[in-house]
């Protein structure tokens, strides 16, 4: 059985709050300036910009590792939860682990962690 979005959407938002609070404290308050948005799926304009369909997260902004631009963009992080849940295999306890991956492997790119980073910290 499917949860509703609601449901689905408190869990990530209990999840994320738990891994924040269980950050370094040199790491926590960055991480909490970020902006976590959680959405159902990505929206069609994210699709015709190239972001799969099934994607379970995106980092949107600067690094803080990235000169300041003039342009930047708000930073933040989405998270796809009827994507994670699909990929859960619609199973719970996989489901809050995959938004807590999900969530830190995102974090880390605005940390300016790149791919290998990410994956060398178990993270991909």
């Amino acid at each position: 059985m499917t949860p509703t979005f609601d449901r689905l959407l408190d869990l990530a938002r209990a999840e994320v709050q738990t891994a924040i609070d269980e950050l370094p404290d040199e790491l926590r308050s960055a991480a909490e300036a970020v902006v976590v948005t959680l959405e159902p799926a990505p929206n069609p304009d994210y699709v015709a910009d190239g972001i799969a369909p099934d994607t379970l997260g995106l980092f949107l902004g600067e690094s803080m590792a990235d000169p300041p631009s003039s342009h930047p963009q708000p930073t933040q992080i989405i998270l796809f939860l009827e994507n994670l849940w699909e990929f859960a295999e619609h199973n719970q306890a996989i489901y809050l682990d995959e938004v807590r991956t999900t969530y830190l492997h995102e974090l880390g790119h605005y940390f300016g962690f790149d791919e290998d980073d990410l994956e060398e910290r178990g993270l991909e």
